[in-house]
């Protein structure tokens, strides 16, 4: 090639062209010194913990306290919030309110086996492979799984002990290596390679809780700590399991059941029968795709689909040349001048008189790594090239491989976690079940977290039976392999309807004209082409999604989007009504808002919807601050968002149009419910339907994190005595490893530490008092 197109995150955010609006008895019973290996990545670290495992004892702690008769009603929702507001701020700390504590529980490199030392940057990054025990990088989606420590099996109401199971969606390569990553000879060093692998992914964290001072630690010698990677072995469950479609087929799996490892897992979910859900979303940007891999023999409709999915080829262009070589340049206006007489852009030809497509780098080069340790093919699987006679034989499917809803059971560390692909594929930012009545249909609730991206619902065939809690990976065949999948389609009235995506109904046939749909293995696999084909409304990055418990509303956040009236593919509309400029310059939907919608029943294909919580600044004019925030709630750029189970609704913060004035934040609300506001007008014009008027009482800033960070991540102890939050890449716009923008955690207990390395951490937020949070 002549040219060379870096990684650019946009390949991920824009691709929507459409025209749309886990004791040890019971353990050892399941998982052998021979499987534990087996499922390991590298040898030598995993007979170091399975020779381990007999030596470390469970803490001899009593498994339950009964509570104090004194104690408040846990479950009781408060009617108003008081706690003090935090302020606004750009501390290099997370600030709690008066009388709460914040405590770094887990941090990048913190070890979750006694085998395994501390993390010491000062004194030597440790190795890749020990960061399969080891904490991975960003923290992001969170779920707590209540712990019987009689049987080992998960109970809903143990607060006691528990497993902390949350995803490391990315990593942050300055300070994760020595001194940043490198190239050698064009090639990553395999043991960076092997270390990013294995900070991507989950963590299972066994935890305790001191049911008297409400301290949190780990149980770092529990068998229920485990780390699951990128490398880590899948199965794939539902639909596109189909023996007569090619998409799942790679050289690991030739019959398209498994694939190995999942990444840039953001939000999350649970089930009610006790799993974890990890959503799979910018996956795209990890694969490299060469140039000529356009002439490969490749399908029409496989190129649409992975332009569609971000990873398409542009084309090079000629330039007109001095003679010395160097491109010719008008220097007053500093352009590049093209071969045709016209000045027009030319695509340049190859020798074959084909034109010649720029390579597509990945995000980590993790394919350019030379094998030592592992296989090549580790490295290999990450080149989505037609490099062989068949699919079968190479990796040109393994993006299909990904962008799906992964089920990890955490109580059971025998059987590989199952991509369940009923549920769609897509950049999912999130996935939360309704309600669990008995009788009644589940329903998952999704967001496609890119610009101009879609809503998604999948209703289970299955009703709910209390019998399938602890069913483990059975209740998830149950209940997650077979059903309906919608997307969401928004009216102007505040009415809505949920779009079948199915093969053979709403014209996803053969015939389609956007992609020649096959079977249902087609339809999910390029859910986003389906979603185009019917209609669907494009939305402002929908991200993570909250299902209220008193009356099961479904909230949606939409973060933000700059092209929202900016570009005529997504003008405004009264789901997404706002265009506008903030005082540092942003345009479009700068500081986002959150959706909401409720239905007469999970199975329901209509809806009725309005908008929750509009982001602005305090001072901003009341038709831009359309929810009347003030400077004790103000906040841009909602992103994690969880109900706790009382109906207190917890919303973090993802932003850079605000940080100028505050660092990213969480705050806890009391909403009310659809239809509780009124019609407004936004400043540009847009009629849309607004809830009510939020005041300090019902919404209140709760945090303030660190320096440069994201606020993400949130769940509590059943008992409502422990909240737990990640503060993803602090000091993420460090210039260099050496120096740091951002020194937490070691300044949440030593303000004056300038020379400690950032890294994201779980932190675990107590009141003084011992009582229960927000209460």
């Amino acid at each position: 090639m002549t040219d060379y197109m870096p990684y650019n995150e946009d390949q991920e955010l824009d691709n929507n062209t459409s025209d749309n609006t886990h004791f040890r008895d019971i353990l050892e019973q399941r998982i052998s010194r021979r499987s534990l290996i087996k499922r390991t990545a590298s040898g030598a670290a995993a007979l170091a913990l399975a020779s381990s495992l007999s030596a470390c004892s469970d803490d001899d702690d009593d498994n339950s306290v009964t509570p104090p008769a004194d104690q408040e009603d846990p479950n009781s929702k408060p009617e108003s919030l008081s706690f003090t507001a935090v302020d606004k701020n750009l501390n290099d700390i997370v600030t709690v309110p008066e009388g709460y504590q914040a405590t770094v529980l887990y941090a990048l490199g913190d070890s979750i086996h006694p085998a395994f030392s501390d993390w010491n940057a000062d004194k030597n990054v440790p190795l890749g492979p020990s960061f399969q025990f080891r904490s991975g990088d960003c923290h992001d989606g969170m779920s707590y799984f209540g712990l019987s420590t009689k049987t080992g099996r998960y109970d809903a109401n143990a607060s006691d002990h528990g497993l902390l199971v949350l995803n490391h969606e990315y990593i942050n390569q300055t300070f994760l290596h020595p001194e940043g990553p490198t190239k050698v000879n064009g090639r990553r060093p395999e043991d960076e390679v092997i270390r990013e692998v294995n900070a991507h992914g989950v963590s299972v964290v066994h935890i305790k809780k001191n049911t008297e001072t409400q301290a949190v630690e780990i149980v770092k010698s529990s068998p229920f700590n485990r780390r699951i990677t990128a490398s880590t072995v899948m199965d794939f469950a539902g639909p596109a399991v189909n023996p007569n479609s090619p998409l799942l087929r790679t050289a690991f799996s030739p019959a398209g059941r498994q694939t190995r490892g999942t990444q840039n897992n953001c939000g999350n979910g649970y089930t009610p029968w006790g799993t974890y859900l990890t959503a799979e979303e910018n996956f795209i940007g990890y694969f490299q795709r060469s140039g000529t891999d356009q002439y490969a023999d490749r399908s029409e409709a496989e190129k649409t689909a992975l332009k569609r999915y971000g990873l398409g080829l542009d084309i090079s262009y000629q330039t007109e040349k001095n003679a010395d070589g160097s491109i010719k340049r008008d220097e007053k206006n500093n352009i590049v001048y093209v071969l045709d007489a016209q000045k027009q852009k030319v695509p340049e030809l190859d020798e074959q008189g084909r034109i010649v497509y720029l390579d597509k780098s990945s995000r980590y080069a993790w394919e350019t790594a030379q094998a030592g340790v592992e296989s090549q093919d580790m490295y290999d699987r990450w080149s989505a090239n037609v490099t062989k006679a068949s699919a079968t034989e190479d990796y040109r499917n393994a993006p299909n491989t990904f962008g799906w809803i992964v089920e990890i059971d955490p109580f059971d560390n025998s059987a590989n976690p199952v991509k369940r692909t009923a549920l769609g594929r897509f950049a999912h930012e999130d996935c939360r079940a309704s309600r669990a009545i008995e009788g009644q249909q589940f329903a998952f609730y999704m967001g496609d977290d890119s610009r101009g991206e879609y809503i998604y619902k999948f209703v289970s065939d299955a009703v709910w039976d209390p019998k399938d809690v602890n069913g483990g990976y059975a209740a998830g065949d149950k209940y997650m392999n077979t059903g309906k999948f919608y997307v969401a389609k928004f009216d102007a009235s505040g009415q809505g309807e949920w779009i079948e995506l199915a093969f053979g109904k709403n014209g996803l046939t053969q015939d389609n004209t956007l992609y020649p749909f096959s079977s249902q293995a087609d339809v999910l696999t390029f859910a986003r082409l389906a979603a185009d084909s019917v209609g669907a409304t494009k939305m402002d990055r929908p991200e993570w999604v909250a299902v209220n418990p008193e009356n099961g509303e479904v909230y949606v956040t939409l973060t933000n989007n700059s092209n929202r009236g900016n570009n005529p593919e997504q003008p405004v509309n009264a789901a997404n009504p706002r265009n506008y400029s903030d005082p540092e310059g942003g345009k479009g939907n700068v500081n986002g808002h959150i959706i909401r919608f409720k239905e007469e029943s999970t199975a329901a294909t209509t809806f009725e919807w309005d908008i929750y919580l509009f982001g602005a600044e305090a001072q901003m004019d009341a038709n831009i601050n359309l929810s009347g925030l003030t400077d004790a709630n103000d906040f841009s750029s909602p992103d994690g968002m969880w109900f706790d189970p009382r109906g207190v609704l917890w919303i973090q913060t993802d932003d850079g149009a605000y940080t100028d004035v505050t660092n990213c934040m969480m705050l806890a609300a009391l909403p009310g419910q659809v239809g509780d506001g009124q019609s407004v007008t936004t400043v540009n014009g847009q009629a849309t339907i607004a809830g009510a008027q939020v005041t300090d009482e019902n919404l209140r800033r709760f945090l303030v994190g660190p320096k440069e960070c994201e606020i993400t991540g949130v769940t509590m102890t059943p008992d409502y005595k422990a909240i737990f939050i990640n503060v993803q890449h602090p000091g993420e716009d460090s210039p260099r490893f050496d120096a740091p923008t951002s020194h937490w955690p070691a300044t949440q207990t030593d303000i004056n530490n300038k020379t400690a390395r950032p890294r994201s951490a779980t932190v675990v937020i107590t009141r003084t008092d011992g009582k229960a949070i927000a209460g």
